[in-house]
């Protein structure tokens, strides 16, 4: 598609020969390279997205690294999602500053020993977090490529050490999915997070098929809010009518929405593994379906 401004045809990446002396190419080697260093402690990388907005991918993570953690894992958080960052608010830090130390800037953990980085911990949730671009006459550099330099240099300065899992809280878009696919290490592993609703399996159903594209491995979905918890009854009534949009992925499991699970997000999410939620319970059950997910790759 030929775009148009002032009169005049924007150039493409494809139209621009040589790279105006930045060895643009040779940076991207060694930023990868510091993080495959950073990172090589880690023994699995899952990215959880969905492609969908406000299905829950933020408070299943946080849910999963709980599950984990357990289990005896040892278990961080990357909250990727720059412009709505949560994961700080949801692990109770923050305000929670960033210590260098001599292997890297510290994780931030929680009392319970789960790291997360999160840029919610450093801007107040009143405040954008906001990337300056730069601008010469009509040329500029777009904002999402500073927000994948960023992202490489959090991989690459955080002082991950020795860990079971690092999660990544992706931001919505199935196009940002394929792109934080293509950016992160090999090896990562997606899990995606839908409602059952046939707009957002839909638009989940694109991420699958986009992501299928990629070298991404994809170990199954999670179908959050599959059902409200009534608390009166004690029984799981539902939410959405029945979706006939079919999902080309393992279903790890079903997570009902429980109001008290929300109380739990807004308070930190307190330390502390409380069956009468169920849907804490069904969480439990996605990250023992997932551990069997990534045991059938190996």
């Amino acid at each position: 598609m030929i775009l148009e401004r002032s009169g005049s045809i924007m150039k493409s990446y494809f139209d621009i020969e040589g790279d105006g002396g930045s060895d643009v190419i040779a940076q991207v080697e060694a930023q990868q390279e510091a993080v495959r260093e950073a990172l090589s402690g880690v023994r699995n990388l899952v990215a959880v997205g969905s492609g969908k907005g406000g299905v829950g991918k933020s408070t299943v993570t946080m849910g999963l690294a709980q599950a984990l953690k357990g289990r005896g894992a040892s278990v961080a958080i990357l909250d990727a999602d720059f412009n709505g960052p949560c994961q700080a608010h949801l692990a109770g830090l923050d305000a929670h500053p960033w210590i260098p130390s001599p292997q890297g800037l510290a994780v931030p953990r929680r009392q319970d020993g789960i790291g997360v980085v999160s840029m919610g911990s450093l801007v107040p949730a009143s405040q954008p977090v906001s990337f300056s671009t730069v601008s010469h006459g009509d040329e500029h550099v777009w904002r999402s490529t500073k927000e994948f330099a960023v992202l490489g240099q959090l991989l690459s300065s955080m002082a991950w050490g020795s860990l079971d899992f690092l999660l990544f809280d992706l931001p919505p878009g199935a196009e940002r999915t394929v792109q934080y696919a293509d950016f992160l290490p090999s090896g990562v592993s997606f899990v995606l997070v839908t409602v059952p609703s046939d707009i957002s399996r839909s638009v989940v159903a694109r991420s699958v098929s986009a992501l299928a594209g990629t070298s991404a491995q994809m170990l199954g979905y999670v179908e959050n809010m599959a059902g409200y918890f009534c608390r009166d009854c004690g029984e799981i009534k539902p939410l959405f009518p029945s979706s006939g949009t079919k999902l080309d992925l393992p279903l790890l499991g079903r997570v009902p929405f429980d109001p008290e699970l929300a109380s739990l997000c807004d308070s930190g999410w307190p330390e502390r593994r409380d069956e009468a939620h169920k849907a804490v319970e069904a969480i439990h059950v996605v990250a023992e379906n997932l551990l069997q997910a990534l045991e059938a790759q190996e």
